[in-house]
């Protein structure tokens, strides 16, 4: 099951801040709406705005683009929102709170909450954000990756934020056991088929050397116990004993 977007949903924009390229916009509007995402700004696109480039690597997500705000500076950006953070991997020698993106989207659901719009600003696809870029932001979204190869692309960096926001929002189980057609077989349709196992071994002395023959039927059983059978799970069972006890009691003539 998967939760649907409602009003308790934050809807923070995310504001690309001089992207160079119509096919990276357009790869960060699809990882946007991947998650259910669609509030887009840019601030002075380097090759214009609109981009049919975008479009070709939106697959699907044209609605993204076709709502997309187009500001001048990211002051004018940023001018109407509460509260906003600023992606960045380089240390800015500034005195901000930093996020990973898993504290900063929880920070951003809290927010959403009590009526703030919210930002988050993304830098150019080669250097970032400049300083005068942060100074606009009130806190640091920082991804813990790899010290030697730290950049990300813009894309990647807008799917961050965007899955992690999906994630504490969303109902789906952490853990589903999927049984397609099937039902989970109750504790009596599985003791069924394992004393049917269990008698047939016997039979068939299986049970050998005797003194281990307790050790061998618990092990036996904590083996099907292990993983949830479905019920046609149990006939199958069934149905694979009866054959190999039938062969032995009824071997082919040679």
């Amino acid at each position: 099951m998967r939760a649907a977007m409602t009003d308790l949903t934050p809807k923070p924009e995310f504001i690309l801040v001089e992207p160079q390229m119509g096919e990276n916009i357009g790869a960060a509007a699809r990882a946007m709406w991947n998650f259910g995402f669609e509030r887009m700004r840019l601030v002075d696109p380097r090759d214009g705005w609109p981009n049919p480039r975008a479009g070709a690597l939106a697959s699907g997500a044209g609605r993204v683009l076709d709502a997309a705000a187009v500001f001048a500076t990211t002051e004018e950006a940023t001018a109407d929102l509460h509260y906003v953070y600023a992606t960045t991997a380089r240390s800015r020698e500034m005195t901000k709170t930093v996020f990973t993106p898993e504290a900063a989207a929880a920070d951003i659901i809290r927010r959403h909450a009590l009526g703030e719009k919210i930002g988050i600003l993304y830098g150019r696809e080669r250097t970032g954000l400049e300083n005068e870029d942060v100074l606009r932001a009130h806190a640091i979204i920082t991804v813990p990756v790899n010290p030697e190869f730290p950049s990300l692309n813009l894309a990647q960096c807008v799917l961050l934020l965007a899955y992690e926001l999906r994630r504490q929002i969303d109902d789906t189980p952490p853990e589903v056991y999927q049984t397609g057609k099937s039902t989970l077989a109750d504790v009596g349709q599985v003791d069924r088929m394992l004393s049917h196992l269990i008698e047939e071994l016997e039979e068939a002395e299986f049970f050998f050397p005797p003194e281990k023959k307790g050790s061998m039927q618990l092990n036996l059983r904590n083996l099907f116990r292990r993983a949830p059978l479905t019920d046609q799970d149990v006939r199958t069972l069934h149905g694979l004993i009866r054959a190999l006890t039938g062969k032995r009691q009824n071997p082919r003539k040679e």
